[in-house]
């Protein structure tokens, strides 16, 4: 499978307070980014081809590599600041969304990335990635999903399909499982795409651009893991998708396969349906930059997460919001500008001020 997207135009301002590296150093390589670490996953792991791509995209953002980290939680993707030359901490298991608002609130002058998987963003970690998202914190989360629990050897997840049989679930999985998707167009998020670990061009594509949004931004990766769930995605990743591939892109009518398209229904939803039958004007243009999601939500449902019918893929949301950090680093700023010099005055003003008791 290869989708080729352009990367959609967008009216927000760029990540401040980053150190561009000036012209004259000349350009960084993605050996550069290499560590000196030996990369362990299993043969065929889809990880490789995420890893290789932020790699080679890295060296273009232009940020020296001291001004990048990367935080990771506990999983099989969550080794990936051992082999970037960056910054970088192998956090706790489901934290990093924690850790990494610490971070991008303290320095406003990193560029900070968190890795994770769909069983530690999504069980242990659901609630630092939903906070994450709403307060839309200047971090960009790149969610490996791959509907197993790859590192503890093969439970389910909650990505995993109902019915899912695995050594935790041996008469099949009962709970329903999440749509990373849907979840974080629920929390506001203001930047949410999808891409597949196999297309290279579209991956670094969405990398670049959710690198390039102000806020918080979630890449679902679907990455294939060939021991405990091989083949999970093979419905999209062949040469003949038959259809289940939905490309996104901003600005144009929603067409796939074989002469179908997306269009309202009745409900108020979106729905599959032939063109040739409601007529090119019915088919609906997708628009990344619409402020309200409910029609970006209604794509992502049309991904069940248990069998891939249709699979939309590309950028679904892309908006401007102010920004956790970027609005507590003023807050800070404005506490501290007094006409009271003293430091140790201003701190007493603090304390002493506002609903206080005297104890006798």
């Amino acid at each position: 499978m290869s989708i080729d997207l352009e990367p959609p135009a967008f009216p927000g301002p760029a990540r401040s307070g980053l150190d561009l590296i000036p012209t004259k150093e000349g350009a960084q390589t993605s050996k550069e980014y290499s560590s000196d670490q030996e990369v362990r996953w299993c043969p065929g792991c889809g990880d490789y081809a995420v890893l290789k791509a932020v790699q080679s995209f890295l060296p273009g953002l232009g940020l020296r590599r001291e001004n990048i980290v990367f935080v990771s939680g506990i999983g099989c993707s969550s080794r990936f600041p051992y082999y970037l030359e960056t910054y970088g901490m192998h956090s706790i298991h489901g934290r990093a969304p924690a850790i990494a608002t610490g971070i991008a609130t303290a320095r406003e002058d990193l560029s900070v990335w968190v890795v994770t998987g769909d069983g530690d963003a999504l069980s242990i970690g659901g609630n630092h990635l939903i906070h994450a998202l709403r307060r839309n914190v200047n971090l960009t989360i790149l969610l490996f999903n791959n509907r197993i629990y790859g590192l503890t050897k093969g439970q389910y997840s909650p990505t995993s399909e109902t019915g899912k049989i695995t050594k935790s679930t041996p008469l099949g999985s009962v709970d329903h499982p999440f749509n990373p998707i849907s979840l974080a167009l629920g929390a506001e998020a203001t930047f949410v795409a999808r891409t597949v670990d196999s297309d290279r061009k579209h991956l670094t594509m969405v990398l670049e651009a959710a690198a390039a949004h102000r806020g918080a931004s979630l890449v679902e990766i679907y990455q294939n893991c060939p021991i405990f769930n091989d083949g999970a995605f093979d419905a999209i990743k062949g040469r003949d998708t038959g259809g289940s591939v939905i490309p996104l892109v901003h600005g144009e009518p929603i067409r796939f396969g074989d002469g179908l398209c997306l269009i309202r229904s009745a409900a108020g939803g979106v729905e599959v349906a032939v063109e040739a039958e409601v007529g090119a004007d019915a088919v609906l243009v997708h628009d990344a930059h619409q402020a309200d999601p409910t029609t970006a939500f209604a794509i992502s449902r049309l991904t069940d997460a248990g069998y891939l019918n249709q699979a939309p893929i590309g950028i679904f949301r892309q908006v401007e919001r102010p920004t956790y950090d970027d609005q507590t680093r003023a807050q800070v700023a404005c506490s501290q500008v007094d006409s009271t010099t003293d430091p140790s005055a201003r701190l007493g003003a603090l304390i002493g001020g506002g609903d206080t008791w005297t104890v006798l």
